[in-house]
């Protein structure tokens, strides 16, 4: 059966097909936007901390990662405050004006002269991620039709991964050549095509006329809500203690070229792009099995990058594998959040983005620590170890509560007792 949008009319395989590569065109831009620096990472703080990076490159890559956690900062800060102020918005407009303020912070990030301004201008510009990608998801699971949720917030989260295929080594070559600022001023071009294409492709869908900032905020007093986001903060920052530093782990530690810094991003990307869809197809079948798989998956790719980063073929095997774990991550930890998260869609669809990029900033934030501290480039994938293995214990506790709560139930003849957490309803009483 064919999804419906505000109202009778249907709308055709070949529109909704259309539809969703316009969101997910969206996350390209994002993926592009985000994961650019982490390749260019030597050239900003070169061209942005000269001096530093004249008496040591080590010093000067550790803070040009700040760039990365002001974006990271950025994604916390306005994933929440968006969703909550905006959910009674049609979703369509409300995603139009989050691709200008993509287009806009972009722009400035590539013209702001001093590394402050840019730090400011990727703060800015990462407002509207979190809330882009979680109404993005909801009009996708609604386009996508009953029981493909995950598949559906799978499918917005490909654009990002294919990023991680294309855009980022494309865009990290031009950089390369061009400068960084250059490669900025791409990005910004790609968020103004998504204008475009979603203004024509994306069927205008009203905004929860129910919703309030009130009951949006409500999400942050049900304690599961807080351990899922705890299991995308702590657990994602292994990925990302690791791919922050991936240029001078290519450089410096295989001893490989720069020029082939691009060619190990698209294999990280092919890595997130296999990842994601298998990760949204095991959400909508088993929301526990398959995230306790995956992190168990990233912490074996993670020790294999610690042991065999030196070689070429180990490296590339461990990008691989460390990519794919947490991509496939993601579908789950978003789809735990809007199951426990019960009607505050809107916020719940928002702050897993909010959860990972707490992530993407304690890991670029603590892996430049131990390398300002002298422990090398590979430091950082034992932040990244620590970091998963936190994801996991939360996990764990996080599936206890539940099923104490449905013994419990048992107990007294409740009907959450009949049927796994994971495939509740949200409007069930899952907290």
């Amino acid at each position: 059966m064919t999804p419906l949008i505000d109202g009778p009319t249907k709308l055709s395989s070949a529109r909704i097909r259309l539809a969703l590569l316009a969101l997910a065109l969206g996350g390209f831009g994002i993926g592009s936007t985000e994961f650019v620096a982490m390749g260019l990472l030597p050239n900003i703080a070169h061209d942005l901390l000269p001096q530093l990076y004249a008496a040591s490159p080590t010093d000067a890559n550790a803070q040009a990662g700040w760039i990365i956690s002001a974006y990271a900062l950025g994604v916390v800060v306005g994933a929440p405050t968006i969703a909550a102020v905006a959910a009674r918005w049609p979703r369509k407009k409300l995603l139009l004006w989050l691709l200008v303020a993509f287009t806009v912070g972009t722009l400035a990030s590539a013209v702001a002269p001093t590394f402050q301004l840019v730090m400011v201008a990727r703060f800015v510009s990462a407002l509207p991620h979190g809330a882009y990608f979680g109404i993005a998801s909801l009009v996708a699971a609604s386009l996508m039709g009953p029981g493909k949720r995950g598949r559906g917030v799978a499918f917005v989260l490909s654009g990002l991964t294919i990023a991680n295929v294309i855009g980022v080594p494309t865009i990290t070559w031009i950089g390369q050549h061009s400068g960084w600022r250059i490669a900025y001023l791409v990005v910004a071009a790609i968020f103004a095509l998504t204008f475009v294409a979603v203004a024509l492709l994306v069927p205008w869908q009203a905004g929860d006329a129910k919703a309030t900032m009130r009951n949006e905020l409500r999400a942050f007093t049900r304690l599961q809500v807080w351990l899922a986001l705890l299991i995308g903060a702590v657990g994602f920052g292994g990925f990302f203690a690791v791919y922050t530093y991936i240029a001078p782990i290519v450089t410096t530690i295989t001893g490989m070229p720069e020029s082939t810094v691009p060619l190990v991003l698209v294999l990280a990307g092919l890595g997130m792009t296999i990842g994601n869809i298998l990760g949204g197809r095991a959400a909508d079948h088993s929301v526990r099995r398959s995230m306790l798989l995956f992190f168990v998956i990233l912490l074996v790719g993670l020790a294999a990058l610690w042991l065999t980063a030196s070689t070429v073929v180990g490296l590339l095997i461990s990008v691989f594998v460390v990519s794919g774990a947490c991509s496939a991550l993601s579908p789950t930890i978003q789809t735990r959040l809007m199951d426990v998260a019960r009607d505050s869609q809107s916020i719940a669809a928002a702050l897993n983005h909010s959860a990972l990029n707490i992530a993407n900033a304690a890991g670029a934030f603590f892996g430049g620590l131990t390398i300002a501290a002298g422990l090398g480039y590979l430091s950082p994938v034992v932040v990244g170890g620590l970091l998963a293995l936190g994801g996991i214990a939360l996990a764990l506790i996080s599936f206890g509560i539940d099923r104490s709560r449905i013994r419990r139930g048992v107990a007294t003849g409740s009907v959450a007792a009949q049927r796994p957490a994971e495939r509740t309803p949200v409007s069930a009483p899952i907290d």
